[in-house]
C-alpha cells in the first residue's frame, strides 16, 4: 500500500508541477510575463492556462495512447511520467520536455512494438487537430496582436511590412519565426479566415495555435522512424528487423547532416575554428555511437560527415541547416539508432500495414525543417563585429 502511495505521489506531482510550469512558459511565450517581473499577477498565471491546457491535453491523450494500448497486450508498464522543465531566467523554454511512461515487463513481438508505438502518436495527433481546428475557426480580428505589441498600432494592419526590417530597429531584438508543417498549413487554409491568420513572427501570441503546433512537433519527433522512437516501432513492425536497419541508419545520417549543416563555418575566424571544430566533431562522434560500430569506424564517419559540411558551406556561403535537431540527434545516438529485434516476428494483418504507411505519412505532413527559428536581428548599420557578436556563426 505504502509504495503504491509513493507511486501515485510521484506521478501526481510531478504533473503538478508540470501543469505549473508549462502554464508559467505560457504566460511568458504569450504575454510576455516573467514570473520575474515585480508586477506578475494571479491573472498573468490563469493567462498561461490558455497555452497549458491544450498543450498538457495533447501530451496526456498520447501517452495514455501507449499506457491503454500496452495494458491491451498485457504488457506491464507505469503511468506516464511528466518532465517539468522551466527557469524564468532562461528564455523561450516550453515548460516541459514532455512525457514518458517506463514499459516494466518484455514487449515479445513486432505486432506489440507496432501496437504500442503507434498509438500514441495518433491518440495525440487526433486531439492536436481538434485543438488547431478550434483555434482557428476562433481566431481574433487581425488587431489583436496590437494588446501585446502596441508600438506596432502606428503601422496599421500592414506592419509587418515595416517592424521586421533591420532598417527600422534601433537596437537588437529576438525574433520568434514558426515553421508551418504541411499538415498546420493545410488546416490553417481549410479552417481559418485568411485575414486573421497570425504572422508567423507573431505566432506565439496565440494560444492554442501555439499549443497545437508545438504538439505537431512533438508528434513528428516522436514518429521519426528511427530507434526506439515510436517511428522506429513503426517501421520496425513493417519493413522487419534489416531493412529497418538501413532505412533509419540513412535517414539519421541525412538529419544529422542537415542539423549541423553550418554549425561550423569556414568563414569564422580561426581562433573559433581551432575550438569549434574539435567541439563539433566530437558531438557528430557521440551521435554515430548509435550505429554501433567500432571506435575508429565512428571516428571515421564523424570526420567524414564533417568535412562534406565544411566543403558544401564553402562552396554555398549562406547555407544552413537547422541546429535545433542536433543535440537531439545527439541523444538518440546515445540511446541507439537500430530497433532491437523481437523475439516473436509475423506479418502484420493488412489493418495495421495501412494504419503503418498512414502513419508515416503523416512523419512527412507534420514535419518543418525549422520548427522554431530564434535570432537575433539589429539596426541595418551595425557593424560586422555586432553582428558577430549576435550570430555566433557570423551569419543571419
Amino acid at each position: 500500500m505504502q509504495s503504491k502511495f509513493r507511486t501515485a505521489l510521484i506521478h501526481g506531482g510531478l504533473f503538478i508541477v508540470t501543469f505549473v510550469t508549462t502554464t508559467l512558459a505560457g504566460a511568458e511565450w504569450v504575454y510576455g510575463r516573467s514570473v520575474l517581473a515585480p508586477d506578475f499577477t494571479w491573472i498573468d498565471f490563469q493567462n498561461g492556462l490558455w497555452y497549458s491546457v491544450p498543450f498538457l491535453l495533447i501530451l496526456t491523450v498520447h501517452e495514455f495512447g501507449h499506457y491503454f494500448t500496452a495494458i491491451y497486450h498485457r504488457v506491464r508498464t507505469t503511468l506516464p511520467f511528466y518532465i517539468p522543465f522551466y527557469f524564468p531566467w532562461i528564455p523561450f523554454l516550453l515548460g516541459t520536455m514532455g512525457a514518458v511512461i517506463r514499459i516494466k515487463s518484455r514487449i515479445i513481438s513486432n505486432k506489440q512494438h507496432f501496437d504500442i508505438g503507434l498509438a500514441g502518436p495518433l491518440a495525440g495527433l487526433m486531439v492536436a487537430v481538434a485543438v488547431l481546428i478550434y483555434g482557428f475557426v476562433t481566431l481574433p480580428g487581425p488587431e489583436y496582436v496590437f494588446q501585446f505589441h502596441p508600438e506596432y498600432e502606428q503601422y496599421g494592419l500592414n506592419y509587418a511590412d515595416t517592424v521586421y526590417d533591420p532598417a527600422t530597429l534601433t537596437q537588437p531584438v529576438f525574433d520568434v519565426q514558426i515553421g508551418k508543417s504541411l499538415l498546420y498549413q493545410l488546416l490553417e487554409y481549410v479552417f481559418a479566415d485568411a485575414a486573421r491568420v497570425p504572422n508567423p513572427h507573431e505566432m506565439m501570441h496565440y494560444p492554442l495555435l501555439f499549443a497545437g503546433f508545438l504538439a505537431l512537433v512533438f508528434t513528428n519527433i516522436n514518429l521519426l522512424p528511427i530507434g526506439q522512437l515510436d517511428g522506429g516501432h513503426v517501421l520496425y513492425g513493417l519493413v522487419g528487423f534489416r531493412w529497418h536497419q538501413y532505412v533509419a541508419t540513412t535517414i539519421f545520417v541525412v538529419f544529422l547532416f542537415y542539423a549541423g549543416l553550418g554549425w561550423v563555418s569556414p568563414f569564422q575566424p580561426l581562433d573559433d575554428l581551432l575550438w569549434d571544430i574539435p567541439l563539433y566533431v566530437g558531438l557528430l562522434y557521440i551521435a554515430f555511437t548509435g550505429l554501433k560500430k567500432s571506435p575508429k569506424d565512428t571516428l571515421m564517419y564523424a570526420l567524414l560527415l564533417f568535412a562534406a559540411q565544411y566543403a558544401l558551406v564553402f562552396l554555398f556561403p549562406g547555407l544552413q541547416g537547422y541546429s535545433g535537431w542536433l543535440l537531439f540527434l545527439v541523444l538518440i545516438g546515445r540511446f541507439g539508432v537500430m530497433h532491437p529485434r523481437a523475439e516473436i516476428e509475423e506479418p502484420l494483418s493488412r489493418g495495421r500495414q495501412w494504419l503503418g504507411w498512414i502513419t508515416l505519412v503523416l512523419f512527412l505532413l507534420t514535419f518543418s525543417p525549422r520548427p522554431i527559428d530564434i535570432q537575433i536581428i539589429g539596426p541595418a548599420e551595425a557593424t560586422p563585429s555586432q553582428r558577430a557578436a549576435w550570430h555566433p556563426t557570423g551569419s543571419e
